[in-house]
Formats: structure tokens, C-alpha cells, sequence
């Protein structure tokens, strides 16, 4: 395999072999310490222009298959791994992690010391880096990695969202059955598209709702035209104060009586919309294994998290309620607006694979959803 490099923007050189496509790839690196997941990670859309690195050392080991693909294509700008896995063990596999990387010309690099990466971040913050096996030299790789645009200030939703009104009805995986719920439909909710997880749909779907898959750029008038049970709104990547479209429509949408769910983006935007401000963290929070404290009711919930930025607490409108926080740091992880059926968390109800902790929050929409109809 090919000698290759990691070169960060502040001049921190690792160096690997390579793993999936040759070449050279650009983004901010980051980092997820989940156990499992690596397929779902790789394909959620939170993730474009970031090169994920994985602390759990063996990734690969169960192969990829479509099922558990959270969007069509993979996110990632690169993948960072300690060791990839010699073989697969898994009935569902349909393809090896490495080579599924190189068929999507996706750069990555293995075999470093991914525990030092992550102590660099960590102490550092997240920085943009360049993975390089083509023989690019370590000055010119460290200067790609300084002259990139990014993630501060620039709009990612606008570039992962769908173009057209998309309908779901799928349910959940059915490991027995070897396929997907087909549930029985009461209600319909209209989603924004601003990244979103294929998960959450089938969650949404699980209970009955039929989706409707909208733009991020779609107007308040255009989906009040719809007449939705419910509204939704999805993950999705970048800085959420580069999305002010959004926002406005989510402003105007908050004056109807219209359920309103949002979750890690969505979360963001809508705190936008009651007048919070966001901010970039440090290194961010990703992980399978993040608690969350539950402030209304005392609470721990386990939770999945992707977030690179977060809702600053500073100065929190009287009508809104700050209904969960992280343990790790104390920044809001979820808030309510007071009196009115509307609510939403910066983590990731829909994880898959879990933890499930937190799944009674899809219980909770399709409640509300509920009460609207009747």
C-alpha cells in the first residue's frame, strides 16, 4: 500500500498507508468515538466536507451493505482509521469497507496513531487537514490544508438538500424479515430536507406518518399549502448561521399552531428563529456515548451526537424552556417553546445502530401530531 500523510493546517504530520482511493482530499478534520456504525456515519450528511476519524481501532469489520446506507452517497471528504479489518463476518455484507471507498473515490488513510490524532484535536480543536497518497509533499499538503474556506460562514445545507418534493413511507428494518415495516398511515408530516438521515424518515414512518420530503429553500406559504399534520426539521451540515432562508421560514411557520419536531440542524434553526444565537465548539461533540441530562424530568439519557456547532444559552427568550443539557460541557442539547407544540434536540433520536435511549422523542411528535388532527 501506499505511503500516505495527514497534514494539518497547523503543520502536524501523520503518516500511514493508504486506504480506499488514491489521491488527495481536503476538509476539517474531526473525529467519533462510536463503537459501531461506521457505514451510517460515513453516509449521513452532517458529515460533508469533514474527514472522519474513527477511535475505535477495527473498523470494517462487518462490510457494507444498501440497507444501512443513511443517504445515496457518502458524505465524507476522507476516512481516518487505525486498522481496517483484514475480512468481513457479517450475512448482510455486500461489499468490503476499502473497497467500497475506493468505488466512491473516497481518500483515506490508515494504520497512524489515531489516539494521538485525537488528543491533537481534542487539545487543539478541530482543524482543516489534507489526506494525501499521491505523493503531494508535506509543505504543499499543509498549505492546502491552510488556504481551505472551511466550514465557518458557509451555507452546506443548500448543497445536500433535495431539489424536488420527495414522498417516504418506509418503515424501519426488519432484521427477521429481511426487509422494511410497511405501517399503517394517520397522519402526514412535511420534513425540510437540510441533510437529512433515511432513519429518521422510517422513524417518522414507524408511526404512522406519511412524509413529505421538502427543499430547505421552500416557502412557509408553499408548505402551509400542504397541509401538514405536523412539520419537521432535519440534521443536515455546516454552519447553521449561514442558513438565515431558513430560518425566516421557520419564523413564519412558528405562527401557525402547526406540531413542529426539530432535531441537530433543525435544532439549531429553530433556535434561530426564537432569537438564540449559534456557535462553533472547540472540536465538536460525535459519539455514540454522549449523556444527556433531561432537565424537566432529572433524567440521563445516552445519546448519539454530530454536531460541529451549537445554541449559546447567553440570553434565552422568556418563551422558551431549555429542556435538556450535555454532562461533558453544559451546552443545550434540547429545548421546548413554552405553551405551544413545539420542541427540538441538538442529538440524534434516530440513531442506528442505538443507543435508543432517547427514542421516545419520535412518541412525543407523533402525540402532538395527533392532538393537531383531532
Amino acid at each position: 500500500m501506499a505511503e500516505t500523510i495527514l497534514a494539518l493546517a497547523d503543520g502536524r504530520i501523520f503518516r500511514g498507508i493508504s486506504f480506499g482511493a488514491t489521491g488527495h482530499t481536503v476538509g476539517e478534520v474531526c473525529f467519533n468515538t462510536s463503537l459501531t456504525g461506521y457505514q451510517e456515519i460515513l453516509t449521513d450528511p452532517s458529515y460533508t466536507d469533514q474527514i472522519m476519524t474513527f477511535t475505535y481501532p477495527h473498523i470494517g469489520n462487518v462490510g457494507i451493505n444498501e440497507d444501512d446506507m443513511e443517504s445515496a452517497n457518502v458524505a465524507v471528504r476522507g476516512c481516518i482509521i487505525r486498522a481496517p479489518a483484514r475480512s468481513t463476518s457479517n450475512y448482510r455484507s455486500e461489499l468490503g469497507l476499502g473497497e467500497w471507498l475506493e468505488k466512491q473515490n473516497i481518500v483515506g488513510i490508515a494504520d497512524i496513531d489515531t489516539r494521538a490524532l485525537v488528543c491533537h484535536l481534542r487539545d487543539h480543536g478541530a482543524q482543516n487537514g489534507v489526506i494525501a497518497s499521491d505523493g503531494m509533499s508535506e509543505d504543499d499538503a499543509v498549505a492546502l490544508a491552510g488556504s481551505w474556506e472551511g466550514l465557518e460562514g458557509r451555507d452546506l445545507v443548500g448543497q445536500v438538500s433535495c431539489e424536488n418534493v420527495l414522498e417516504w413511507q418506509q418503515g424501519s428494518y426488519q432484521l427477521d424479515d429481511a426487509g422494511y415495516a410497511e405501517p399503517t398511515i394517520t397522519s402526514h408530516v412535511v420534513a425540510f430536507d437540510f441533510g437529512c438521515k433515511r432513519n429518521i424518515f422510517r422513524k417518522l414512518s414507524d408511526r404512522g406518518m406519511k412524509v413529505s420530503i421538502v427543499p430547505a429553500s421552500t416557502t412557509a406559504a408553499d408548505i402551509l399549502a400542504m397541509n401538514p399534520d405536523g412539520l419537521f426539521l432535519s440534521n443536515g451540515p455546516g454552519d447553521p448561521s449561514a442558513v438565515a432562508y431558513a430560518v425566516e421560514t421557520i419564523r413564519e411557520l412558528l405562527k401557525s399552531d402547526t406540531p413542529i419536531f426539530g432535531i441537530c440542524m433543525g435544532h439549531q434553526l429553530l433556535s434561530q428563529a426564537l432569537g438564540l444565537t449559534t456557535f462553533k465548539l472547540k472540536f465538536g461533540h460525535r459519539g455514540g456515548n454522549h449523556p444527556v441530562k433531561d432537565e424537566t424530568t432529572g433524567k440521563i439519557e445516552i445519546t448519539s451526537q454530530n454536531h460541529g456547532f451549537a445554541v449559546s444559552d447567553e440570553a434565552v427568550p422568556a418563551v422558551v424552556e431549555i429542556t435538556h443539557r450535555s454532562l461533558f460541557d453544559g451546552t443545550v442539547e434540547g429545548l421546548s417553546v413554552k405553551g405551544r407544540p413545539v420542541f427540538s434536540v441538538q442529538y440524534h433520536p434516530e440513531a442506528s445502530p442505538g443507543p435508543q435511549d432517547s427514542d421516545y422523542l419520535f412518541d412525543r411528535f407523533a402525540a402532538l401530531v395527533q392532538a393537531h388532527i383531532k
